[in-house]
């Protein structure tokens, strides 16, 4: 199950070194490289729990006079998404580090409107239904992200 970063017992430097070991050892086994590149990209994406967009990522990796490109950045997070270590949370044209990588699954997200956490949820149960009654009209789910607005506990208390 994802860890709900709504709690306030959550240990957000724990994500990160988990994220970042995770992604090292899902690349050593598929035989791809998490360059540098790659590597600081994801890092910056679980910097937060909060959804971030390619455009902070640029900005983020840019230093003074040394500029990172928009493709640089775009290739990037294609190679993240590719290797299911990230999830493009549509809704918000931006990124959110995967909770469940290397674990195949469909993503669910509760996304705070108040404070902007963002939290992945395991429960096979909702993707169920939606297969099921897809089913019933033939149709076919090639991909599933449930994105769920709300209020975190932290922010309606």
């Amino acid at each position: 199950m994802a860890k709900n970063v709504f709690k306030p017992q959550h240990e957000h430097q724990d994500c990160i070194g988990e994220a970042l070991s995770r992604a090292d050892s899902i690349c050593r086994l598929r035989g791809v490289k998490l360059t540098q590149i790659r590597r600081r990209v994801l890092e910056l994406i679980w910097d937060s729990h909060k959804a971030v967009k390619a455009y902070q990522l640029l900005d983020q990796l840019s230093e003074g006079d040394k500029r990172v490109r928009p493709p640089t950045i775009y290739r990037a997070l294609d190679f993240l998404m590719t290797h299911g270590l990230v999830h493009k949370v549509d809704s918000l044209n931006a990124y959110i580090g995967c909770s469940g990588a290397g674990k195949e699954h469909n993503a669910q997200f509760y996304i705070c409107e108040a404070c902007g956490e963002v939290s992945e949820i395991a429960g096979q149960e909702l993707s169920m239904v939606l297969d099921k009654q897809a089913r019933k009209t033939g149709f076919v789910i090639q991909r599933q992200m449930v994105e769920l607005h709300g209020r975190c506990q932290q922010c309606t208390n």
